[in-house]
């Protein structure tokens, strides 16, 4: 039997998932995130990657056929000729661009994607100023970078990875007004999520015992994995990522791009994902909660009943989608003596958010919401799930598999059967 690999590396740790012929799960390694300086974070990944590897039984290694990994979207690096990375990588939600959004916006059509302080194209722009930018000969994504290390070609990406670096995904090309920029660097060249690359560096099949002919296939970000992980299919479903962050996915027979509210469309197969993604989320409420209290707290919440504590829950200034501000401030007060009380304001305001989001998304053309699959660690809050099928008025439930390292997984035995 073949076996197909799919890696995750998301905003709170790594994943792994091992699945046969029949997408059934035949393991599962997990590698939380510690504490680590920005300077450290490309060795934290490889260690990540590379120890995922030893924990998937050695029976399975031997029978994989394909492996993709999946990002966190817009986390960009530079690196040499050879692949090292030649400073410290810029996160999805680094917003140090944001000064040359003026000067982006001369540039890039109006509304278009990139035009965020968080866009890989704004985080190439801020990265080409830094003094060792001249060292750099590839600017790549967490999850070229990391597919790189196994198969060892450097400068390959997919275009859901590349869409906001500018990539026309309609067109499938860099489009003029990008390349007329002349950086000084190698931008990667785009195929499609899941195609095969090239087959694993000897090194790692003898380290590991996977097949020689084991394909490393191009990935994708980790949001648009947990949408194929999710068994939505149709146009009005849609997938709510309730990890660290807020991800909204609605699939659509429309495409719908607008910067100024952070939202944009993935190509998928004929049909188009939009949506957007907010800062807000369970980064914000396990920084005043643990999970035991927010378990036991949610219990004490009537979630049939509205807050009236008007939140915008964010832990740093700037938020995405729907509101894409670099700048919006938290807001967070007044804060309730009752924590129990506090908590359901926080639900009730990020629901309210999520709601937005939608609505903005059906208000510019896409289709009308009529699902929402939950994944994330969110989708197993009760109270929460409640709170947000007041407010969507639509079909709340959990994704069919809400792992995104588990869509990662079908992307390579896609890519590799066809």
């Amino acid at each position: 039997m073949d076996f197909y690999l799919g890696i995750d590396f998301g905003t709170s740790g790594a994943r792994a998932v091992v699945i046969d012929d029949e997408a059934g799960i035949q393991a599962e390694v997990r590698y939380p995130w510690e504490t680590a300086s920005v300077s450290d974070l490309t060795t934290c990944w490889q260690t990540a990657l590379l120890t995922m590897l030893k924990y998937i039984p050695e029976e399975l290694r031997r029978e994989v056929r394909a492996i993709a990994i999946n990002g966190t979207s817009a986390t960009v690096l530079l690196t040499d000729e050879a692949g090292e990375p030649v400073d410290a990588p810029l996160l999805y939600n680094d917003g140090r661009a944001a000064a040359l959004l003026e000067h982006l916006q001369k540039i890039a059509p109006p509304h278009h994607t990139v035009l965020s302080a968080t866009s890989s194209l704004a985080k190439l722009l801020w990265m080409s100023q830094l003094p060792n930018f001249s060292q750099a000969r590839y600017f790549l994504h967490q999850a070229d970078w990391l597919a790189f290390l196994l198969h060892g070609q450097i400068g390959i990406s997919d275009y859901h990875n590349a869409l906001k670096l500018g990539y026309d995904v309609e067109q499938l090309k860099y489009p003029q007004w990008l390349l007329k920029l002349q950086i000084p660097i190698q931008l990667p060249k785009v195929i499609a999520p899941g195609t095969p690359i090239a087959e694993l560096r000897p090194e790692i099949v003898q380290e590991f015992g996977f097949p020689r002919d084991c394909l490393v296939c191009a990935g994708t970000t980790d949001s648009i994995a947990a949408f194929v992980a999710s068994g939505a299919k149709l146009p009005g479903q849609a997938v709510t990522s309730l990890g660290s962050t807020l991800v909204l996915k609605l699939l659509s027979r429309t495409r719908v791009e607008d910067a100024r509210y952070g939202i944009y469309s993935h190509r998928l197969g004929d049909l188009w994902l939009t949506g957007g993604a907010s800062n807000t989320g369970g980064a914000v409420l396990r920084h005043f909660f643990t999970d035991a209290e927010l378990s036991s707290l949610s219990r004490e919440i009537n979630s049939a009943q509205a807050s009236q504590l008007d939140y915008y829950p964010l832990l740093n200034n700037g938020d995405r989608f729907p509101i894409n501000d670099p700048h919006l401030s938290p807001r967070l007060t007044p804060r309730p003596n009752q924590p129990a009380e506090f908590l359901h304001g926080l639900l009730e305001s990020m629901a309210r958010i999520e709601a937005r989001g939608y609505e903005l998304l059906q208000q510019l053309g896409a289709d009308q919401l009529t699902h929402v699959y939950t994944a994330g660690g969110g989708a197993a809050n009760q109270t929460w799930t409640a709170i947000r099928r007041r407010l969507l008025k639509v079909t709340v439930k959990p994704s069919v598999h809400t792992e995104a390292a588990y869509g990662t997984a079908l992307l390579a035995m896609r890519g590799v059967r066809g």
